[in-house]
């Protein structure tokens, strides 16, 4: 049973490094950026969000019932700026179904504060310079974070929320240099935030039912245990083009296995060689993606290997393209793909590992707007199947109305989660 339960864990985990599948874009981002005037006067943001949702798959269960509160400030004069955000959440679902959920999930999802970008802008010469909590997105492509590297996750809810939500700034200094169409960037984070995983019992968490799991270990603030690295970009021909370079703790949890179907969550020190493309072809958009990652170690089902691990080097790219469509609508359509310098058989993985999507989306009235995402990992042939209705019921006030469906084999990334199919609404108002 033990090594049944590392492999079908070694394939979801690992693929669950190289995916999400929010079906939002960078530019969310922004919602709660604000341009300044000249005279530098403060301005401020905030925003209220519920959000309920019903798992009717399996044991029927209320699985969210959250209101969310963010709230932003930020000025200064040309020299220099400053932002500050935040955001707090109450879970009132663990009211609503008392001992649903173990304790340990109560105590990690029901209440929660974070400080969320809070930075000084300030310029030396030619060279831009940030310093603080801040956001670092160096992807391109719709609903996946393979370029997008320097970014921590919360994955409590799976890979569901937009990407506004679902990032964890990093603590960091970045600074900026333009010259012509060029870009240069260098990052340093001291101090790194990392993935949240939840606990055992959770809706989504990433180990089989029935795993014995011991508290995450975290690197230790040491100047050795830094993130760091850097990324050039430029236009040429048309092609936005970058490259870049990452040294870091690895964002991502590494499951050792300690014990008889016992795991213990740990990071491992990883670099990462990639780069972007993206090209205007009138009304189509071409966008891709490649990142080559060296340290990160998998779960294999192979009695010998150590802690039940074996280091593998992979290759992951994604292509993906935007096409008008429906008059006022587009699709959006990517093949993604993880491959194994060196495969191992006993992690249960293949040597390539791909994947597909589909974004439709269309408005359909005035105020009301329709888009449906299909994903499936195609070794496995299982998928999630997310259609959702938007209303904007008023300039400041938009409400979802969602699905999500999985399905496809145990062992895949979505088919584990067959039994989480939910119904949801989100309601968000700005002001």
């Amino acid at each position: 049973m033990r090594f049944f339960r590392s492999k079908l864990s070694a394939i979801s985990i690992a693929m669950a490094a190289m995916f999400v599948a929010g079906s939002a874009t960078a530019a969310d981002d922004l919602d709660l950026d604000l341009e300044l005037d000249s005279g530098g006067k403060t301005r401020t943001a905030a925003s209220l969000q519920f959000d309920v949702a019903r798992t009717y798959a399996g044991k029927d269960h209320w699985s969210m019932a959250r209101a969310r509160t963010e709230v932003s400030a930020q000025g200064g004069q040309s020299g220099l700026k400053w932002k500050i955000s935040g955001r707090a959440d109450a879970d009132g679902v663990f009211a609503i179904d008392n001992g649903f959920y173990p304790d340990a999930v109560r105590r990690d999802q029901q209440y929660q504060f974070d400080l969320r970008e809070t930075y000084l802008d300030f310029s030396a010469g030619d060279v831009d310079f940030r310093v603080g909590r801040q956001h670092i997105v160096w992807g391109e492509m719709v609903g996946l974070f393979f370029a997008d590297v320097v970014s921590a996750r919360d994955l409590r809810t799976f890979y569901l929320p937009d990407f506004e939500q679902l990032r964890i700034p990093q603590w960091a200094a970045r600074a900026e240099y333009y010259f012509g169409e060029t870009h240069a960037e260098l990052v340093w984070i001291p101090v790194p935030s990392y993935d949240r995983i939840g606990k055992p019992g959770a809706e989504f968490y990433p180990l089989p039912r029935g795993a014995t799991v011991r508290g995450e270990v975290k690197p230790d603030a040491s100047a050795g245990n830094a993130n760091w690295g850097g990324r050039v970009s430029r236009l040429i021909g048309g092609w936005d083009v970058s490259g870049f370079y990452y040294r870091s703790m690895d964002v991502a949890q590494t499951f050792y296995v300690v014990g008889p179907n016992e795991f213990q969550p740990r990071h491992e020190r990883i670099s990462q060689l990639g780069g972007t493309f993206a090209k205007d072809f009138g009304e189509f958009v071409l966008k891709g993606e490649l990142v080559h990652t060296r340290g990160r170690k998998s779960l294999t089902a192979d009695p010998t290997a150590p802690n039940g691990l074996v280091g593998q080097d992979t290759l992951d790219y994604v292509v993906g393209i935007d096409i008008p469509a429906f008059d006022d609508g587009r699709i959006n359509l990517q093949y993604f793909a993880r491959r194994a310098a060196n495969h191992e058989p006993a992690t249960g993985l293949d040597r390539t590992e791909g994947g597909g999507s589909i974004l439709l989306g269309t408005r359909i009235a005035s105020g009301w707007e329709t888009e449906a995402l299909f994903v499936s990992m195609l070794n496995r042939t299982d998928y999630m199947f997310r259609p959702k209705l938007k209303w904007a019921a008023a300039k400041n006030l938009k409400v979802t109305f969602g699905v999500d469906v999985f399905g496809g084999k145990q062992n895949g990334l979505f088919g584990r989660y067959d039994d989480s199919d939910r119904v949801y609404t989100e309601a968000r108002w700005s002001f």
